[in-house]
């Protein structure tokens, strides 16, 4: 399956914007709601996904029922909190149960983290209060404020059942203990960012608590169906305030914690941590575990730290990649890899992507949004998934909706967005920018992501309709912060060809290609240039691709070109202001682009006449008129997109 390499990257800086064409349809399948929608839930909070279960957290839900599929009407118990399961029956999403504490109680806020592993779910409920310890303990002694609590779910054919009630060994008020979640299999690991031991490394003493904030994290194992806690993990330098646990991210032996606050100036791996002039910079930590035993084995900063910044607010992890948010980051330059120490974006964000080489970590990649502004606070949330990365950004402000839509009208406050980040080699791009298709002030859109396989799942907790279940109506904005989450299809981005323009033979970019304006091909009068971009599948048995042109000049003619072999560039294929980066075989009839320079094609036009094959690689291109621009010949190109037929 080819990846979408898709040059939407502006050069624009902090405070101004490059612009894309919306296409709501683009890789968004489903619209989710809980199955009892009211004001001020939060659903969509958390969320978690494992094959074809879709887990969804609404910490501020009120129902007092206890269990599993329990009365949802009765809101007798404000912010107790409330989990809904989805499953995939081949088609569509359907909710398959509604879970609540064995012990539910006003403001426990469960769900306020969630975690799944095939039929297991673990649900953190952060504001639990029982001084029970360990596992199974006493559940209604509420003498321990703020304690926590996590709650292990199993599934039994399509019924569920609460498992374990998990607590801290060292349970103690304000702890926080559920704050964030992780799970693999029989491994549950819990983050307490509020623990207050002085303790340092693995299964230390627990005791003394003089270190307020310190953080701590507790691994959890179950054997048969019996749980006991394994490990409790301290960084290797605990400080008061560091919130050591704030974050965390499981894969295989492999556990990553961040520490948002923590301090130290040191920058890169495993650099020195005494020095801790950089309050609030925030680290990250990485733990193996070999058999039974749990150990430090990175110490993670990013390549540019500075107070502040919070590195560590985020994680997420695979076998081989690492990638940590650090919301309060202050880069105004929206590349990727770009100046890192051009500090005119109070806060806009940033994320690191640290790559697994067999023998240490390394950092690869600084990722910045697009149109980085202040205070979006990007890395909010993260996600990776093969050569994926999503970075979700809340407070994000444009009034976008759908798939790469205009990022320069800042007029919905907090409305939020999500980033998609592909990998080549070593090299990151960005390759969509993600709204909700019905945008709204104060959605929080992107508070939460998490994908695997093809599947991305983004919460928007501050969404307000009134609507309930799968496929609902966006627009009855009856019960504020109710919540909501969409799906998305990755494939749709990972499966649709590879941008490419040829200048003088050598591969590199046209010489008028003017990508930081446009993001594809050459400046045309309007001084931006066509994007050509494709998504679906290009499965000759099942086509489903669709290319679609953005950045065209409006209500212009255009013939998209198609054709088997690369004309190299240089002096041979200039033609206007442009460069034809095809030997066009077919042209199909003219076209023209809407008053925002977008037009569409396919799917099932794509691979007629010159017969796609799979195997076979066919290249488009897009032609447009620029009467505006005469001297140059009257008309321009896009880039050229590479399509490989499977």
């Amino acid at each position: 399956m080819l990846s979408i390499r898709l040059r939407v990257l502006a050069l624009s800086f902090c405070c101004s914007f490059s612009l894309f064409s919306s296409d709501h349809a683009f890789g968004q399948n489903h619209y989710v709601k809980a199955s009892n929608t009211d004001s001020y839930d939060l659903f969509g909070s958390s969320v978690a996904i494992s094959g074809d279960t879709m887990v969804v957290g609404a910490k501020g839900e009120g129902s007092q029922a206890v269990g599993v599929n329990g009365p949802q009407g009765d809101n007798g118990a404000d912010a107790s909190g409330a989990v809904y399961v989805f499953v995939h029956d081949g088609v569509g999403w359907i909710q398959e149960a509604y879970l609540k504490a064995s012990n539910t109680g006003a403001a426990d806020s469960f769900g306020h983290s969630v975690a799944v592993s095939g039929d297991t779910i673990v649900v953190g409920a952060v504001h639990e209060d029982s001084s029970a310890t360990g596992v199974g303990g006493v559940q209604t002694d509420n003498s321990a404020d703020d304690s926590g609590a996590a709650y292990v779910f199993v599934r039994n054919g399509t019924n569920w059942s609460q498992q374990a009630y998990l607590k801290a060994s060292n349970t103690d008020a304000g702890d926080l203990f559920g704050w964030s979640l992780a799970m693999e299999g029989d491994t549950i690991v819990v983050g307490a960012y509020e623990e207050r031991s002085n303790e340092s490394g693995v299964n230390g003493a627990q005791s003394d608590n003089s270190m307020n904030e310190a953080g701590a994290a507790y691994v959890f194992v179950r054997n048969g169906t019996s749980w006991s806690q394994q490990a409790y993990l301290k960084a290797s330098n605990p400080g008061a305030g560091d919130q050591f646990g704030y974050s965390m991210a499981l894969s295989g032996e492999t556990l990553a914690i961040g520490a948002r606050f923590e301090a130290s100036n040191a920058t890169g791996v495993n650099g020195d941590q005494s020095d801790d002039s950089a309050d609030r910079a925030g680290g990250a930590y990485v733990f193996t575990r070999s058999g039974i035993d749990w150990s430090q084995t990175a110490y993670l900063k990013p390549s540019n730290t500075d107070q502040g910044d919070w590195f560590g607010a985020s994680v997420a992890l695979t076998t081989d990649l690492l990638v940590v948010g650090a919301t309060y980051e202050d880069s105004g330059d929206p590349t990727v890899n770009g100046d890192q120490n051009d500090n005119g974006c109070p806060s806009a964000g940033a994320a690191y992507v640290f790559a697994w080489n067999g023998v240490s970590w390394n950092q690869e990649a600084y990722l910045k949004a697009s149109n980085a502004q202040p205070r979006d606070h990007f890395g909010q949330s993260v996600a990776v998934v093969g050569d994926t990365v999503v970075v979700g950004v809340s407070d994000e402000d444009s009034n976008a909706s759908g798939l790469n839509g205009d990022q320069s009208d800042d007029s919905l406050l907090s409305a939020g967005a999500a980033y998609l980040y592909l990998r080549n080699g070593t090299s990151w791009t960005q390759s969509a920018y993600l709204k909700s298709p019905a945008s709204g002030e104060f959605d929080y859109f992107g508070y939460s992501v998490v994908a695997e396989g093809d599947a991305l799942l983004v919460g928007t907790w501050g969404e307000d309709s009134s609507a309930t279940g799968l496929g609902g109506h966006h627009g009855d904005n009856r019960a504020p912060f109710s919540g909501a989450a969409y799906t998305f299809d990755l494939g749709v981005f990972a499966d649709a060809g590879t941008p490419f323009c040829f200048g003088d033979g050598s591969g590199a970019p046209c010489p008028c290609d003017n990508t930081g304006a446009s993001g594809g091909g050459c400046a045309n009068s309007a001084t931006s240039g066509a994007v050509l971009l494709g998504a679906g599948s290009s499965s000759v048995t099942n086509d489903s691709l669709v290319l679609h042109v953005t950045n065209s000049l409006p209500n212009t003619p255009g013939l998209l070109l198609r054709g088997a072999v690369a004309l190299g560039g240089g002096a041979g294929n200039p033609v206007g202001n442009g460069r034809l980066c095809v030997n066009p075989q077919k042209r199909w009839n003219t076209q023209f682009a809407d008053s925002a320079g977008a037009v569409s094609y396919g799917p099932g036009l794509l691979s007629t006449d010159l017969a796609a094959v799979p195997g076979a690689t066919l290249l488009y291109q897009w032609w447009y008129r620029d009467v505006a621009d005469p001297c140059d010949g009257g008309f321009n190109f896009s880039n050229g997109l590479s399509v490989s037929w499977h």
